[in-house]
């Protein structure tokens, strides 16, 4: 088992900057990536970015230029930098963790954070 706890959200103005922290507990050895998914009202989930213990980062469609994934591996969280922000960015941003237990894989998925970008 894996458990995720985000934090880091909240209310933010256009242009300004924002940075969540996802904090992993648990089976941690089991953990191949940990990322960040994004979902607004009426859209399915989509990635914003993900990264391997080793550090390699994969980016969905998102501007690389206003985000950015990092993560400690001693205190096994993942970070995601925003910088300016704009209102299309207002979703709700969840943790995701790629996990390999035996043969089997599975995904892991925190309770989410709301991100709400508005004057």
């Amino acid at each position: 088992q894996v458990q995720l706890v985000e934090s880091g959200g909240g209310l933010v103005q256009p242009g300004g900057s924002l940075t969540l922290s996802c904090a992993a507990s648990g089976n941690i050895d089991s953990i191949n990536a940990l990322g960040w998914y994004r979902q607004a009202p009426g859209q399915h989930r989509k990635l914003v970015a993900t990264i391997t213990f080793m550090g390699n980062t994969y980016y969905g469609d998102v501007d690389q230029g206003r985000f950015h994934i990092s993560r400690d591996n001693a205190k096994n969280t993942v970070y995601l930098r925003m910088t300016s922000l704009k209102p299309e960015d207002t979703a709700v941003y969840v943790c995701n963790a790629d996990v390999q237990e035996g043969d089997s894989l599975y995904d892991f998925w925190g309770q989410g954070t709301q991100v709400t970008v508005s004057s």
